[in-house]
């Protein structure tokens, strides 16, 4: 019988190259392709190029030729950039995919007005371009602009009732659901929730999940341990306040989204009690500062650039994707903060 075949290592990524040397992924983005216009010090670049050799980092391009022409083309229209650090995860996720089959991508911000996205349609549809990728940075029901349909397109974590073109968005519920089972697993019990914005789908699918997880472990969700956020520090730091001055005192409790677990922290801590070992935290998103806070932030992981590499490679098939909504996994980053199993103290 033959030994089985070890499994690869794991990829070392930007993040981790960012992580070693200190700074940010932009950083060792400008420093790796060699952009000297940048006001990088010299000690810094040499720790990032240190950071590479150490971790034996090697571009996703690296050892392939370039080629003098490209002849295929994707259009990316988002609505909005700058005011989600997801879009620029999806962006690059498209790109990888997209230079494996020696395509471009060709991206465009619309601020969401209906006659820019008419206008660059057209010019679009007029270049021959292989595919369209039309996103949002909500995950939201979409009215889709009547000139999408002259091109095979789809949608990035968006979708629309009349199935005519495939989707994929997050699995929110699923995600929900697994971040509550961890802390389940750890023996909290009394486990409360702070949600985002109530019109938003990502709030209210990541509260049912936690509902659903809750539901299967035969523990009842009090009302009084449910608050309504904004996903911003401001209504976590509130909402904390808020359950830690309620009848009942949760020893778990979980955040929407990673930025309201930072209001979270900041509340507890005021409160002088210890996130992670006297009141467990969990996050969403695993947004770059989860790693960062103290004790590091358990949370779950936004496949944006999986979910991006997805359309790329859709649109680049012979083959058109069926109109269908794919729902992607979103894992459970455990850390440090979801606290220690209770009958282990």
């Amino acid at each position: 019988m033959k030994a089985p075949h070890p499994a690869p290592p794991p990829r070392v990524t930007m993040k981790d190259v960012a992580a070693r040397a200190g700074v940010s992924q932009s950083t060792v983005s400008f420093v790796l392709n060699g952009m000297e216009d940048m006001r990088i010090g010299a000690e810094t670049r040499q720790r990032v190029l240190d950071a590479v050799t150490e971790l034996g980092y090697r571009p996703r391009s690296a050892g392939r030729p370039p080629k003098a022409l490209v002849q295929r083309v994707i259009g990316f229209m988002l609505d909005e950039i700058a005011t989600s650090p997801f879009a620029a995860i999806s962006i690059e996720g498209a790109q990888e995919e997209a230079r494996k089959h020696d395509a471009l991508l060709e991206i465009v911000m619309t601020g969401g007005d209906v006659e820019y996205e008419a206008a660059i349609l057209r010019k679009w549809a007029a270049d021959g371009v292989d595919g369209v990728i039309y996103g949002s940075i909500l995950t939201r029901k979409a009215v889709l602009p009547d000139a999408l349909n002259r091109h095979r397109a789809i949608l990035l974590n968006c979708y629309e009732e009349s199935g005519r073109f495939a989707s994929i968005v997050p699995a929110e519920r699923r995600g929900g659901e697994a971040a509550t089972n961890a802390l389940l697993a750890q023996g909290h019990r009394s486990i409360a929730f702070i949600a985002g914005e109530s019109w938003m789908d990502a709030s209210c699918q990541r509260k049912e999940g936690f509902e659903r997880a809750m539901r299967g472990a035969g523990v009842s969700v009090d009302p009084a341990l449910v608050r309504e956020g904004n996903f911003l520090p401001s209504g976590g730091r509130a909402a904390t306040l808020a359950l830690m001055q309620g009848a009942i005192r949760p020893d778990a409790i979980f955040c929407a989204n990673d930025l309201t677990a930072v209001g979270c922290y900041e509340a507890l801590k005021e409160l002088g009690e210890r996130p992670g070992e006297t009141v467990a935290v969990m996050g969403y998103d695993d947004q770059e500062i989860a790693q960062h806070l103290s004790p590091a932030l358990s949370t779950v992981l936004l496949p944006h650039r999986e979910m991006g590499q997805w359309c790329a490679n859709a649109l680049l098939q012979d083959a058109p994707a069926p109109p269908s909504q794919e729902r992607l996994e979103c894992p459970v980053i455990l850390r440090a903060s979801h606290g220690r199993t209770l009958s282990d103290e």
